[in-house]
């Protein structure tokens, strides 16, 4: 159970990323500098945490043996997730690409065949082929189905341009995201905790976030302070808390695909996160009764896929221990 409280947490504090971001575009401000800021700000906050900890010397030692493997999938984990989330922000609101990043929900499900999973055999725990959860997978499309009807209403009054710019690089997230995660988690091995981890690809992360800033730069000239205030919060909420909370709940499930993806079925309560912050902050229109019914969906989707997955972990414990 403390995966998924960890998770809904999570979402709660990712949220915040969506609102922030789109009020930033409505702002004028660059989605290079909303992108790039977030993980630049993010870095003394997550050293003087590993540094409380002592943690930092393991860390730059196991970055230092595969340091290639670190630079690429932290690029994918971090890089190749939130570029295209913020770049989204230009084009579409809030509470449609929170509604599109669900699709990580099924992303992270198809991406199982990919990874190895420990089971218990007679001779003990072995690793063996990853396989798409589908019991899950089932409920995550009553999700998705609950996501679809809160935002139809909305969806419909936008043009296939800003449907298009607004959806497909989230689609692009949705499998970076939790590709980068788990090739990480299988780089590190359990080795190192989960603040190492996200510090660790913060750091490998960088020169994509350098190179990106120079283009803005170069184009389109230094970011506003109101910008740079506002990014600091999203590196902190989203980035720092976030993505640690989300981070520890998944490496509390590290090997079975099942229970990984209940956790990241988790997110879906983002949409409801974002859609409430919209409300109150950006005065978005209020949700029609279809909606309403979408968010029952994800609620009882949500509550479904851990159900289901948990069961079948609890069946799976008990016949290997008779």
């Amino acid at each position: 159970m403390r995966p998924i409280v960890y998770g809904i947490l999570a979402a709660l504090f990712f949220a915040v990323t969506f609102i922030l971001n789109r009020a930033m575009d409505l702002e004028g401000g660059s989605w290079i500098w909303s992108a790039s800021l977030r993980y630049f700000f993010m870095v003394p906050f997550l050293i003087v945490i590993v540094l409380g900890r002592k943690n930092l010397r393991p860390l730059i030692m196991e970055m230092k043996r595969r340091p290639w493997e670190w630079l690429i999938w932290s690029t994918v984990g971090f890089g190749l997730f939130y570029g295209p989330i913020c770049y989204s922000a230009a084009y579409a609101p809030g509470w449609l690409i929170a509604a599109t990043w669900q699709v990580t929900i099924i992303s992270g499900s198809l991406l199982a065949p990919f990874f190895s999973e420990t089971v218990m055999r007679e001779n003990g725990a072995v690793a063996v082929k990853g396989r798409i959860p589908f019991k899950g997978l089932s409920m995550s499309l009553v999700i998705l189905l609950g996501i679809i009807l809160m935002q139809v209403e909305q969806a419909n009054h936008l043009s296939i341009a800003a449907l298009l710019l607004g959806v497909l690089p989230v689609l692009l997230a949705s499998f970076a995201y939790p590709l980068g995660n788990r090739k990480m988690m299988d780089v590190c091995g359990g080795r190192l905790d989960v603040f190492q981890r996200v510090l660790g690809m913060t750091l490998a992360s960088l020169p994509f976030w350098i190179i990106l800033s120079i283009y803005g730069l170069v184009t389109i000239g230094p970011p506003s302070i109101n910008q740079a205030i506002q990014s600091g919060f999203v590196a902190v909420s989203s980035g720092v808390i976030a993505t640690i909370l989300f981070f520890q709940a998944t490496d509390d499930v590290r090997g079975n695909m099942q229970r990984l993806a209940a956790v990241e079925a988790t997110q879906s309560i983002e949409v409801l996160f974002a859609l409430l912050g919209e409300l109150l902050f950006l005065k978005t229109a209020f949700p029609h009764a279809i909606s309403w019914v979408g968010i029952f969906f994800v609620m009882g989707g949500m509550m479904l896929h851990s159900y289901v997955s948990h069961k079948k972990t609890f069946t799976t414990s008990q016949n290997a221990n008779a």
